[in-house]
């Protein structure tokens, strides 16, 4: 039997290939790493986490908790390891980088229907069934045959990483740990925050303005930032005010010091479970790394502090899926590819998992003669590929799992519920999960 070729060894990759060989097919695996590296990656690890070490919210009946227990009842591997791998992030699922790329790549490697390739793919196999899946690092080399098979120009958006700080390095006599409004998974206070007062605050954005940026590799022109991941320069460009309403904002924290809610805060999450490095939340930027340690040491708290990775921008490749690809994955123009991950215009860890889960069973699928099936709407992982194939074209924009893509309840369910928004999230997660029960 001819193996399915799985190209690319992140989160879509990794969770393709393991979903193939459950279903006792053979799969091929290509990871170009360690033989040709990305700007962003720092090992050869299946599953590498670049950017943050959050698969976000696991609060019940939020559109990120939907995807991942749809995912989790069909059987998520990555899921399961990400569990495994958790550190204390208030209501988020958020893993130890290390431990989650450690253990999942024991688990594709120890797995005897999956073979491992270490080579860079510039080909894609005309023979048997294909899933596309390098992510938003596609060397050149693979992005021009990607645009050769699909006819379609590539796409680009920036994407960037936040920086990681000692966990020493921080004053603890100005930080201190909590989270908004008390909530957290385990009862403990998993943020360290560090507060701002006015003065503080509007001196840092003046450095922040002021500091010089690494050159873009694409004209700026043509730059095109997910909203989602906008560099910190780039929103305080925005306003004075767009900084602490945005990943500064203060809400839902009360300074122990001044026994009142901050002018503006930065939030650190745990990076590992060592708990010895933290990361800046949402401080993901381009600046030059001599510029990010004199702005970020302006910060209070880090006066002193030692990073462990600066931030970094990178160039982010995706295709133009809505005129390209089925509801199912599949190029509409040769079916036995398919495509999974950021690659294929998701955002999000999850929401990269989810399209590999479904592109390996997808696969297997039509290896075996059939036909592959497709989610019901009412689902999150219906309605993210539902957004995948069927988004506006010529303004097609990546897209995390929220409750705008699913369809809408019934007119009677809205009106009865209509001053209850929790109430409304809930009986739109109830209906997803019977949807997928019925269609599973």
């Amino acid at each position: 039997m001819v193996p399915i070729h799985v190209i690319g060894g992140g989160l879509a990759g990794s969770e393709a290939a393991l979903q193939v060989a459950r279903a006792g097919l053979p799969v091929v695996l290509y990871e170009m790493r360690p033989v040709r590296q990305t700007a962003a990656h720092q090992t050869d690890r299946f599953a590498e986490l670049v950017c943050s070490n959050s698969l976000k919210s696991e609060q019940e009946n939020s559109a990120p908790w939907l995807l991942k227990e749809e995912l989790r009842r069909l059987g998520s591997f990555l899921l399961d390891v990400a569990w495994k791998a958790r550190v204390p992030a208030g209501h988020a699922l958020t893993v130890d980088r290390a431990v989650f790329a450690e253990e999942v790549s024991r688990t594709v490697e120890a797995n005897p229907l999956i073979e491992v390739r270490r080579e860079e793919m510039i080909r894609v196999p005309e023979d048997g069934v294909a899933i596309i899946a390098t992510g938003p690092l596609t060397s050149d080399a693979l992005a021009a045959e990607i645009a050769r098979i699909t006819g379609s120009d590539r796409l680009y958006f920036y994407d960037a990483i936040s920086p990681i700080v000692e966990a020493e390095s921080i004053d603890m006599s100005i930080a201190f740990r909590a989270s908004r409004y008390g909530k957290s998974l385990d009862s403990s206070d998993d943020y360290v925050n560090c507060p701002f007062e006015k003065d503080e605050y509007e001196r840092f954005q003046d450095a922040l303005l002021e500091a010089s940026s690494v050159p873009a590799h694409i004209p700026a022109d043509n730059a095109c930032y997910f909203e989602a991941c906008l560099p910190i320069e780039e929103l305080a460009r925005r306003g004075r005010e767009t900084l602490r309403f945005g990943p500064m904002k203060p809400m839902g924290l009360v300074d122990p010091r001044s026994r009142r809610r901050p002018y503006a805060v930065v939030q650190l999450r745990q990076e590992n479970l060592r708990a010895d490095s933290f990361n800046l939340v949402g401080f993901q930027n381009h600046m030059r790394f001599p510029e990010q340690a004199r702005v970020f040491r302006l910060i209070p708290g880090l006066d002193r502090a030692e990073f462990v990775r600066y931030g970094q921008i990178h160039r982010n490749t995706y295709i133009n899926a809505p005129a390209l690809l089925m509801p199912t994955l599949q190029l509409r123009s040769r079916p036995t590819v398919l495509f999974a991950g950021q690659i294929s215009g998701v955002e999000g860890y999850v929401e990269s998992i989810a399209t590999g889960l479904l592109a390996g069973r997808h696969a297997v699928r039509l290896v075996l003669g059939g036909e592959p099936v497709v989610l019901p709407r009412e689902t999150a992982l219906g309605s993210l590929c539902a957004y995948i194939s069927g988004a506006d074209a010529s303004n097609y924009q990546p897209a995390n799992i929220t409750f705008d893509l699913l369809p809408p309840l019934d007119e009677e369910t809205r009106r009865r519920l209509r001053h209850d928004k929790r109430a409304r999230h809930a009986e739109v997660c109830r209906r997803a999960l019977l949807a997928l029960h019925a269609a599973t």
